[in-house]
């Protein structure tokens, strides 16, 4: 069988490298530019930073910014109606994983419109034509919406978020400067940091793995692992570090898949809004433990990535244990929090369980599961 891998046209790392947004636009022939970003990163002058170059160059934009944390049908479809009414020809996505899928979303029923429910992109959808070019700034070290194939959209109807695969959903370009990660705060910079090291670990366990893909989320796991801490305290070469770092996790983990501890965060993210990587961050210690029997030889790889001295002497019990709390200290390090216990409601575990089952990413998990072993995951952590 051949192993299929997807990756940007082009991308851009290192402090400055916004500058270069001008220039990809004037190259691609784009005369406006469809701007997606959240009303915060607005208001504390964030988007300013692109549309700055934006002006100076004198390309033409509109802003689009009708985008919630968890976003949502209507999020997306109001963005579509905005979109044909601005005259645009291509997208700019500035922000974290809201406003990169929000625009993935958009970009895709603006080239193929039989999709506007936008329901039916659930899953892997058949879409026939790429969307919409879309350029790409990432302002949270997390997500890797700019290097994947997925977006995650939420409605609201039926408290679910809907997983989307299309490869045809990637951004051109990518543009990762830690610049337009510093006014991250602490508590964000954690979360979405926990969420790169989770897609790191569950990318290199995942049934889809295999040598290319390893390659990419071991690397990964070592740049988070020595650098998250620095990154929450706001040193330079911190936030550098985790910039890449999470972009090199997302170059694995969109082309193999991931697991429950993102089945699991799912539904927490559309039940009660819970930041992804605050709910992600709690699960993955946990579903590490259950997960173990199921990974060979792959926690001494992840313990001896995350700095974990004599490894290689250590039994493979002792060595799974040793991944497991390596990535427990790390969580308490940056101050995420333990367990579910104040997000979870006790009446919703079941709802809540039936719903990661159904999630895109379960079937990747190296374990085989079940609503019943899922919900005593949950049950574990309230």
């Amino acid at each position: 069988m051949a192993n299929r891998f997807v990756l940007n046209e082009t991308s851009y790392h290192g402090k400055g490298a916004i500058a270069a947004i001008a220039d990809e636009i004037k190259a691609r022939g784009f005369k406006k530019a469809f701007v997606c970003s959240d009303p915060d990163l607005i208001k504390f002058g964030v988007t300013k930073k692109v549309t700055d170059i934006l002006d100076g160059a004198e390309i033409a934009y509109e802003i689009y910014s009708d985008i919630k944390p968890n976003p949502t049908i209507e999020n997306v479809q109001n963005g579509v109606e905005a979109f044909k009414k601005a005259g645009v020809d291509c997208i700019v996505a500035i922000g974290g994983g809201s406003s990169m899928d929000t625009a993935k979303a958009i970009g895709i029923i603006i080239t193929n419109p039989e999709f506007s429910d936008v329901r039916s992109l659930e899953g892997v959808a058949p879409t026939k034509n790429p969307c919409v070019p879309i350029i790409a700034v990432p302002t949270t070290a997390g997500t890797a919406a700019e290097v994947t194939i997925n977006y995650v959209i939420t409605d609201v109807e039926k408290d679910r978020k809907m997983v989307c695969v299309d490869v045809h959903d990637i951004p051109v370009v990518a543009i990762v400067d830690p610049d337009m990660m510093a006014s991250m705060p602490k508590g964000l910079t954690a979360a979405t940091g926990m969420d790169a090291l989770t897609h790191a670990i569950e990318g290199y366990i995942t049934k889809g793995a295999w040598e290319l893909s390893d390659m990419f989320h071991i690397k990964a796991i070592e740049i988070i692992a020595r650098s998250l801490r620095g990154a929450v305290e706001n040193t330079d070469e911190g936030r550098a570090d985790m910039a890449l770092g999470q972009y090199v996790a997302g170059m694995g983990f969109s082309n193999v898949g991931l697991g429950i501890v993102h089945s699991m965060a799912h539904p927490l993210g559309a039940l009660y809004d819970t930041p992804h990587g605050v709910a992600n961050a709690i699960i993955l210690p946990t579903v590490m433990e259950y997960n173990a029997p199921a990974t060979g030889e792959k926690y001494r790889d992840i313990a001896k990535a995350m700095g974990v001295q004599g490894v290689d002497a250590m039994s493979l019990e002792d060595a799974r244990k040793a991944a497991i709390d390596a990535v427990k200290q790390l969580s308490i390090d940056v101050g995420i929090p333990t367990d579910l216990k104040e997000i979870v409601k006790a009446e919703d575990v079941d709802f809540l369980s039936q719903s990661a089952f159904d999630d895109a990413c379960r079937p990747g998990n190296p374990r085989d599961t079940s609503v019943a072993e899922i919900k005593e995951l949950y049950l574990s952590l309230i």
